[in-house]
């Protein structure tokens, strides 16, 4: 039987909403604003992923995004199109959505080549959530993760936008633990993450996020963060785009690789001393073309090159699996609720 792979940050119906036919191999479709087209579902199944987590994003306005959401009302629109895009691929097979630890593929167990593709849904910026009398609704929908932040939301500081939890992003926490919530800490301001750290009682993870130490901005992890996150039983998925992997000196002269993969799965072992809190977050459909990938890396079915990457750089055979997929299986079978 084949490893079963897992990924830990997919756009699919974001992209699915801009018109991407996810349902056909990437090189069958068009390349587009955002780039060459990386993942389609067949990818997926041919580079043996077995298990995601796909999002719902929605976009606020601003100066990249003037047709974003300016609203809490419109954001929640968006994310309940998403989701009902995802509740047909469930519905024809295609996929189908992980709302309990019992829906989970085990290691190994299930043909990743051969079944629906099972999908837990992340909500990636909380403002769609309009108060906390939502988040009830939204689980019983099938949202499972909610990060509060991807730039600043109504309740927390993010990525180019620092600062602690607003007042309503107080409130949501413990809403979010009432209703067995796992929290994502990608994207938030340090500041924000901290208390949110402080304040949750469920589990905490970071589904696409690296190194601070390797790539020095806000946007990525320190090592302090790294080891907390850590030290409450999370899993950090190593993200894919070229600007979180190539050191800024470098960046724009050449190509990321799965070398800058590699070193980038390693500072998180050495922080963490434990290979466990490690996975894959790839973000690979992210707003950008698999032009913007490490170089090795055309679709979603080259990622078994990422587990020869990492045997070749001495991670052992357990490591490998551990890292690729196992890692973040014994996480979600901890932090889902019982189906």
């Amino acid at each position: 039987m084949s490893p079963l792979f897992v990924d830990a940050h997919l756009d699919l119906a974001y992209n699915a909403l801009r018109s991407r036919d996810l349902l056909r191999p990437a090189r069958e479709q068009p390349p587009d604003d955002e780039g060459t087209p990386a993942v389609g579902l067949p990818d997926l199944r041919a580079g043996g992923v077995g298990l995601i987590c796909g999002t719902l994003f929605c976009e606020p306005a601003g100066a990249g995004a003037p047709a974003g959401y300016t609203t809490a009302d419109e954001a929640h629109t968006v994310a309940r199109a998403q989701l009902a895009w995802y509740a047909a691929q469930s519905a024809t097979r295609a996929m189908r959505l992980v709302r309990g630890a019992g829906d989970l593929p085990p290691p190994g167990g299930d043909d990743p080549h051969a079944v629906p593709l099972p999908a837990i849904v992340l909500m990636e910026g909380a403002d769609p959530i309009r108060t906390p009398d939502d988040v009830a609704a939204w689980a019983d929908l099938g949202v499972r993760a909610v990060g509060l932040a991807w730039k600043r939301t109504r309740y927390a500081g993010g990525t180019g936008d620092p600062g602690p939890l607003t007042p309503a992003g107080r409130d949501l926490v413990p809403a979010l633990d009432a209703a067995g919530m796992i929290h994502d800490a990608s994207h938030l301001a340090e500041d924000s993450f901290w208390e949110l750290l402080d304040a949750a009682t469920g589990p905490v993870m970071a589904s696409h996020s690296n190194c601070r130490a390797l790539i020095p901005t806000d946007r990525q992890l320190s090592d302090d963060m790294i080891r907390a996150l850590a030290g409450r039983g999370g899993v950090i998925g190593v993200n894919f785009y070229d600007r979180f992997l190539i050191p800024p000196g470098q960046y724009g002269r050449r190509r990321a690789t799965l070398a800058d993969v590699v070193q980038q799965v390693r500072h998180l072992c050495d922080v963490t001393g434990d290979p466990t809190r490690v996975g894959l977050g790839t973000d690979m459909d992210g707003g950008f073309g698999c032009e913007r990938l490490p170089m090795e890396l055309r679709t979603a079915a080259d990622l078994p090159k990422v587990a020869a990457a990492l045997a070749a750089a001495g991670f052992g055979p357990a490591e490998v699996r551990g890292i690729m997929g196992e890692n973040w299986l014994a996480f979600f079978r901890a932090a889902l609720p019982p189906s």
